[in-house]
């Protein structure tokens, strides 16, 4: 079995101060990779700041012998995504690796959702995606290289109560994945989509007290480790993990129901009739990308 090694690699890790993204980059740094830890040090609600929580990761990899900068930038700003990935450049040279995992919380139930709950939400979890992983795809195109990891969630893929701001940002990363995946194939820009479930700050008061415990981040890190990998070879790939369980998760289409020869059209009344065949799972198909949902759509119309 061949072993992952990082040996040479830059990493940048999101929101690494604590939780997941503590762990993941300790676990990089293990196997050689160089780290810059961002964490702009604020309350799970993304209150305040700090560099403590930054230097505190910083120093524990320093101990191990291995090379690590902190970074105090806010993803959510434009400035600060390009900062992150300044420090890199200004410490190491390069970016190979970014695993975007900032966070934040913010829960309500919809009705009461007000615009700055939303806004601050999707600002860290989406925008901050595209602040930093904006300058990093640039620099990762220049070489040739790079593996982009976006964390999604449960919440956006099934859906939970009381986090529609979440749960939009958390599904729109799908989407962000979905042209990235394209658009750095030919650069050897890998992107895939991780879904944890492992206790964290954000979910210790999501999942029960007997469940938290026993969901330690331990078991989500391996699966970023490959992901981050010159192994990795797949792009697109969306991967539950907890407890050592993996699984893929993907939008994929039924095979529907035809209710046109492409002249006439269908009436509200054969759509109900059809309901049960329109809305059938069974043998599903999976599309890489838009084109290919419209070629099957060119077939039906032969």
């Amino acid at each position: 079995m061949a072993k992952i090694d990082f040996t040479g690699r830059v990493a940048i890790v999101t929101g690494a101060g604590t939780g997941l993204g503590r762990l993941h980059a300790m676990e990089l740094a293990k196997r050689g990779a160089k780290l810059v830890i961002n964490d702009l040090g604020g309350t799970r609600d993304g209150v305040g700041s700090g560099d403590a929580a930054a230097n505190k990761v910083v120093d524990e990899i320093k101990a191990m012998g291995c090379q690590a900068v902190p970074n105090y930038d806010n993803v959510a700003t434009v400035r600060g995504g390009g900062g992150i990935v300044k420090s890199a450049i200004d410490a190491f040279g390069k970016v190979d690796i970014l695993v975007n995992n900032a966070g934040i919380l913010r829960d309500k139930t919809f009705n009461k959702m007000e615009e700055e709950n939303w806004d601050a939400v999707v600002g860290v979890h989406l925008r901050g995606a595209y602040c930093v992983t904006r300058p990093a795809f640039k620099k990762m195109k220049e070489q040739g290289y790079g593996r982009i990891v976006m964390t999604t969630s449960g919440a956006g893929l099934f859906g939970n109560f009381g986090q529609s701001n979440y749960a939009a940002a958390k599904m729109g990363l799908i989407g962000l994945t979905n042209v990235i995946k394209l658009e750095g194939a030919k650069y050897n820009i890998k992107v895939n989509v991780l879904a944890p479930v492992a206790a964290s700050r954000l979910t210790e008061d999501v999942l029960s007290p007997q469940f938290f415990e026993k969901l330690k981040p331990d078991f989500v890190t391996p699966m970023v480790l490959y992901m981050c990998s010159e192994q990795c070879q797949d792009s697109g790939m969306i991967i539950n993990a907890a407890l050592g369980y993996f699984s893929r998760s993907a939008v994929v289409t039924g095979p529907g129901a035809k209710l046109s020869d492409g002249k006439k059209i269908p009436t509200p009344e054969e759509i109900m009739d059809s309901w049960a065949k329109i809305t059938s799972l069974e043998n599903p198909k999976y599309f890489n990308q838009m084109n290919e949902m419209f070629g099957e759509l060119g077939t039906l119309l032969a």
